[in-house]
């Protein structure tokens, strides 16, 4: 929740790529504000140096913090204004609110301006970034685009692979993130050339990439193409696509490595590092997703705010006597959401969250709704060491 008291006037910003609209009212409601101002330094910091001049302290208010509002909230800052952040589904339930039924960028300036008058609470504070979490949530950002191209690719391989030969899919497929399993692709592409190159020359292209699991891998290739002697129609053009994907799939892999290489890089350097990685089942990409939506934690009163905006706390939704109950929320950060959920499944391998986990389904509850239950305990253990600068510490067992 954003302090907005000694606010003198509330600017929202509905912010756009070639211009943002903004509208700006004082405390006691009145506009003095309404116009489009064109995406430039020198024109934001004109209208800003002159609210400030009239009102005093201005309350800079956007509905998106990065991408095309981050000029905006760097000349604010600079200007010596305080910022804040409106989430754009609080935005759109609290436009419901007002009158008229027009979609325009001067009423959504008006309604961030007037939200952040009458209703404070629905604010999120906007730390200036520093260089290093700002390089994060750049390469943070890309490293997900990739991890979404890598999933397509596969599956797109994976398909072609069933449509012609799924026994060799069988094989292939759950193996396709090993480089040795794309170089077969990438270089014979099809299940006549793998078998017309023979164990030999597999085993010579596997072993370097490979070397303990060469063997058996060509092995299970060849009792795979001898499972199918039909040829299936398309064959030849899956063969002519294959090599493609393959070659694709591995390039974005090697660009993953390399911005995991600098993510690592980054995450050390900052002093947070060492608390969010002894967190069990807390790796590198997730450490960094982490810092760059939680931070210190200090933006969060507790650790139930904290699950809120990740959206692990459970909605309780009750009507008479037909529904009771709670229900997994469907708000909050997807992606830090997601971290959360791929941390806990990764921290299964602890004794302690295993037994969380094991309690949970002992209790009826299925896999996801038991990972999601561990995923918000552990939000409880990771504010914690935030709060106190901590590291992780194992509950100690006590003797049976």
């Amino acid at each position: 929740m954003t302090d907005t008291s000694g606010i003198g006037v509330f600017c929202g910003l509905d912010v756009g790529k070639g211009e943002h609209h903004a509208t700006a009212v004082t405390p006691a409601g009145k506009k003095v504000l309404d116009q489009r101002l064109p995406n430039s330094e020198a024109k934001l910091r004109e209208i800003i140096d002159r609210l400030q001049s009239r009102h005093g302290t201005v309350l800079v208010v956007v509905d998106q913090p990065a991408s095309i509002g981050a000029l905006p909230l760097a000349v604010a800052r600079d200007a010596g204004c305080k910022v804040a952040y409106l989430p754009g589904l609080a935005m759109r339930r609290i436009a419901d609110l007002y009158p008229g039924e027009a979609k325009t960028d001067a009423r959504d300036a008006f309604v961030i301006a007037d939200a952040a008058r009458t209703m404070p609470h629905t604010l999120r504070d906007l730390a200036p970034d520093d260089e290093t979490i700002a390089e994060l949530h750049m390469l943070v950002g890309f490293d997900d685009d990739l991890a979404q191209e890598s999933t397509r690719l596969t599956n797109r391989l994976r398909g072609l692979l069933t449509q012609i030969h799924p026994p060799l899919e069988r094989v292939l497929g759950p193996r396709l993130d090993h480089p040795a399993v794309r170089a077969i692709l990438e270089r014979f592409g099809s299940p006549a050339a793998i078998r017309k190159a023979g164990r030999r020359q597999l085993l010579r292209l596997t072993r370097p990439r490979a070397p303990r699991m060469a063997e058996r891998l060509v092995d299970d290739i060849f009792t795979a193409l001898d499972e199918q002697t039909v040829t299936v129609p398309g064959t030849d053009t899956a063969t002519l696509i294959l090599p493609s994907l393959a070659g694709s799939l591995g390039s974005v892999h090697d660009q993953r490595g390399l911005l995991a290489t600098r993510i690592e890089e980054l995450l050390e350097a900052h002093p947070l590092s060492k608390v969010l990685t002894s967190l069990p089942g807390v790796g590198v990409r997730t450490a960094a997703r982490i810092l760059i939506d939680v931070g210190d934690g200090s933006a969060f009163p507790t650790a139930g705010h904290l699950a809120a905006y990740a959206g692990l706390a459970p909605a309780t939704r009750t009507s008479g006597s037909s529904i009771r109950g709670e229900h997994p929320s469907r708000r909050g950060n997807k992606l830090l959401k997601r971290a959360f959920h791929l941390s806990a499944f990764a921290a299964l391998r602890e004794p302690a969250s295993r037994a969380y986990y094991d309690k949970k389904r002992a209790e009826g509850k299925h896999h996801v709704a038991a990972l999601t239950c561990l995923a918000r305990r552990r939000i409880d253990v990771l504010f914690a060491m935030l709060r106190d600068g901590t590291l992780y510490q194992p509950p100690a067992t006590s003797a049976a």
